[in-house]
């Protein structure tokens, strides 16, 4: 008798252990059946996700999910998406991870996991040389009569109304948009991550745009679904093994450092 209970708890233990195992890994097990890996980026935020003349998307960000792909042994799809539609894109399973340029947050990570951060970046103003001899930090655009370009749905967004509660915010469908508002001098300014900002200065060199020192520090991870504990336990397995053979860096400086890339922005 003694002996059945236990084999009864040995065997609805096994069951319990296999239907958690099971049910561990939605999506990827998802990507090794479709022997694919779709992730989502909205391909606007160079040198991390950007799209060149030809429509090709590269950054760093397509280096590290083609690094993944190849790790799972699978090929990689990239779906260009608007960046305030990634994460319900990522919530509806039409996409496996974002690779964005996305900064970690409470209130997003409240909706999808969080893994990183892989990059650190931070908020900065492009503007004219001239206006920006006179901007020593926030408090001297945080006035009624500068204004100030941010993409919609963006942590930029979210600082921007905090930090420059005075300031006139124009809110843009896209960092692109914000961009084409600085260009045609509609606003006196854009305010977006700080590699986007250096990228844009040195591109427009011509037009005397310079970039600022960034307002703050944030963490850049990839978004996740929470239901998938072995998907998140993978990446952040896989990014300590970048970090630690030094090719994460080295990944980095590429991009960060080598401007040649440049001369494919459209």
């Amino acid at each position: 008798m003694k002996r059945s209970f236990v084999s009864l708890c040995i065997t609805l233990m096994l069951i319990l252990c296999f239907a958690a195992t099971a049910s561990a890994g939605p999506t990827i097990d998802k990507i090794l059946k479709n022997k694919e890996l779709v992730i989502g980026t909205s391909a606007s935020y160079p040198p991390l996700s950007y799209k060149t003349k030809n429509g090709t998307v590269l950054g760093l960000d397509i280096d590290l999910a083609t690094a993944m792909a190849s790790a799972m042994g699978v090929k990689l799809r990239i779906e260009v998406i608007p960046f305030d539609q990634l994460i319900p894109a990522l919530e509806k399973g039409k996409i496996d991870m974002i690779l964005s340029c996305m900064t970690i947050t409470p209130d997003r990570n409240l909706r999808i996991a969080y893994v990183g951060p892989y990059f650190l970046s931070g908020q900065s103003i492009l503007t004219t040389k001239e206006i920006a001899l006179n901007i020593n930090g926030p408090a001297d655009v945080n006035n009624p009569n500068f204004s100030i370009a941010v993409p919609r749905g963006t942590t930029t967004e979210r600082i921007a109304k905090k930090m420059l509660p005075q300031a006139k915010l124009v809110i843009t469908k896209s960092t692109d948009e914000a961009l084409d508002l600085l260009k045609s001098k509609s606003v006196k300014a854009m305010m977006s991550d700080y590699p986007y900002v250096v990228v844009e200065a040195f591109r427009y060199k011509d037009k005397g745009f310079v970039a600022n020192q960034p307002f703050s520090k944030e963490p850049i991870g990839i978004g996740v679904r929470q239901d998938d504990p072995l998907l998140i336990n993978w990446i952040g397995n896989f990014l300590n093994m970048l970090q630690g053979d030094g090719l994460l860096n080295l990944l980095t400086q590429r991009w960060v450092n080598d401007s040649s890339w440049i001369a494919d922005l459209p």
